[in-house]
């Protein structure tokens, strides 16, 4: 059977442990497709939502997804039962907030709040 007609049920598991995007997949799926997948269906009344494909990443079996990979490359395994759903997580990663009032004033950088007695 060649590899574009096998075909792997997926589901991808968010932060808060809700589960979307359960569908079946060809193994000739690359991992930046699933991206933007996710992406097109993410619910939008969580408080982590991915702004770009480069945001989201994709776990299996431990290891990161590489998104030029596809499901094959990344030798995606088939769930231990017949029929089974194979599970991936899903971590968003936004930038750092930062706090302005923390930031260093570049004007204040050589100011000493010391006293001499």
């Amino acid at each position: 059977m060649a590899e574009e007609d096998v075909q792997i049920e997926l589901k991808f598991r968010i932060y808060d442990g809700t589960d979307m995007a359960h569908g079946t997949y060809p193994l000739s799926t690359t991992v930046v497709s699933l991206k933007q997948r996710l992406m097109a269906d993410w619910p939008q009344d969580k408080s982590v939502i991915p702004k770009s494909v480069s945001d989201i990443k994709l776990i299996h079996a431990g290891k990161f997804l590489e998104n030029n990979k596809t499901l094959a490359e990344s030798r995606v395994h088939f769930g231990d039962l017949p029929g089974g759903v194979t599970t991936m997580h899903v971590v968003v990663q936004q930038p750092p907030i930062t706090n302005k009032n923390t930031e260093k004033n570049p004007e204040r950088q050589n100011f000493c709040s010391c006293s001499i007695i």
